[in-house]
């Protein structure tokens, strides 16, 4: 006989699942199938589970495809499992490609393509509600969407656009989605959401037409460089019912979030200064180029994140310094100096230049210290005159983050909420008028 094991949450049991069960069981006599507990899908950063494990058990069971139902409880039981119960083979989505190669030591590996074809109508009536997405734009930072969005609970990345459709092809081809499309028109007619991931003078014709089309918006940041029409897409969502988020993902990271609500719960005392740095050396690329380019629109989006979070959008004077080198198209580093009535505040940013990229809010009974890269918070300290007061803080940040801010996203859609606390829509219009206003009024050096 010969035995086979997989693995997976299965919540809101679609057709998907079900094909992968059906393609796991052909290739032995007896399939064995572990769910995931609530604990387990938390620790390896699985976000929105929507069913109990008890309900999720039931889906796999009455599927009719489980020879026998296993719990999975903790990291390291696979391997476990495959001795404790005799597994020749052990099956899993071609999503998971090479995470899975050290089983081979235990029994053989085989990894499944995901399932094509599945109507997506079917999906969404089978699923009670799994969210269909389309991606436009076939770069890097949409291709770690795709990855990404595999660990949030009820999301389907089915299609792509690209301005060039073999891109778009490539992309759907390598990433297994379902189908790329010559015309984002005709993809938004078919999906209930979508992730733009174009280049930013882009953003707001495809938010636009998305919203005019009924559908959600995910927007990558800076969502515009404007702040007109950055409130003029959070109107037309608002007219459209449609929910409209920037893409800000440390707004809806654990660690980031922690670290606000210390900082605003008075325990180092009235906020005074935030001082937030994020450089990268940048060689080449889209970002030293056009109209577009330069480090304020491509970085500052973080560091304005965590003044408007921490000081509100009320700034009295905004002052800019920036560094373009002779000859160069782009400045490549800037220094954004921020009033407002009881505090102020300093962003930089480099692309050409390399910091330190720490945040430090500064208050009147003591300071947080988030060390680099503090957009990726999973560690901060609140430290004090005495320092037997200090106290540090530990976060998890899985992955690249971007399911923080899908996660968040779906949860909004599903619950017919307008806005999210952790990123509002007035705080993603200031900080587009806070980006337009450094770069039209910044003062050059070389």
């Amino acid at each position: 006989m010969v035995r086979v094991i997989t693995y997976g949450t299965f919540d809101l049991f679609h057709d998907g699942h079900r094909r992968l069960l059906e393609r796991a069981k052909a290739l032995g006599d007896y399939l064995i199938v572990g769910v995931t507990t609530e604990n387990y899908d938390d620790s390896r950063g699985k976000l929105n589970v929507a069913q109990s494990l008890m309900e999720r058990i039931r889906n796999v069971v009455e599927s009719g495809l489980a020879d026998e139902v296993i719990i999975e409880e903790y990291e390291g039981q696979k391997v476990q499992d495959i001795q404790k119960y005799g597994v020749d083979i052990f099956a899993i989505g071609s999503d998971w490609l090479g995470k899975f190669d050290y089983l081979n030591d235990y029994c053989q590996v085989v990894y499944l393509e995901r399932t094509k074809g599945v109507s997506s109508t079917q999906l969404r009536n089978e699923s009670a509600g799994v969210l269909r997405v389309g991606v436009a734009g076939a770069g890097r930072i949409a291709a770690r969407f795709v990855a990404e969005a595999r660990f949030v609970s009820g999301v389907s990345v089915e299609a792509v656009y690209s301005r060039r459709f073999e891109a778009a092809q490539e992309f759907a081809t390598r990433l297994e989605l379902e189908w790329a499309n010559e015309s984002y028109a005709d993809m938004l007619k078919h999906v209930d959401a979508v992730y733009v991931a174009t280049p930013h003078h882009t953003h707001y014709d495809y938010a636009r037409q998305a919203i005019e089309a009924g559908v959600h918006v995910l927007c990558e940041k800076p969502m515009t460089l404007s702040r007109e029409l950055t409130a003029d897409l959070f109107a037309r969502a608002e007219a459209a019912g449609v929910v409209l988020l920037e893409a800000v993902k440390t707004a809806f990271s654990p660690g980031f979030q922690r670290m606000v609500a210390v900082a605003r719960s008075g325990s180092i005392g009235q906020v005074r200064s935030v001082d937030a740095t994020f450089t990268k050396l940048v060689g080449s690329g889209r970002e030293l180029h056009g109209e577009d380019g330069g480090s304020i629109s491509e970085l500052a989006t973080y560091p304005l994140l965590a003044i408007v979070k921490l000081l509100g959008t009320g700034y009295t004077d905004l002052r800019t310094v920036s560094l373009r080198p002779e000859g160069g198209e782009v400045e490549v580093f800037s220094k954004i100096d921020l009033t407002f009535p009881h505090a102020v505040a300093t962003a930089r940013t480099g692309i050409g230049v390399k910091a330190e990229g720490e945040l430090i809010v500064a208050g009147s009974r003591g300071y947080i210290y988030v060390p680099a890269p503090w957009w990726l918070t999973e560690y901060f300290e609140a430290r004090f005159e005495d320092s037997r007061q200090n106290k540090k803080y530990y976060y998890k940040f899985d992955g690249d983050g971007l399911r923080y801010e899908l996660a968040e996203f779906a949860s909004m859609i599903r619950s017919s909420a307008p806005e999210s606390f952790k990123l509002r829509a007035a705080e993603s219009i200031a900080m587009a008028d806070m980006i337009e206003s450094a770069r039209t009024g910044a003062v050059f050096i070389h």
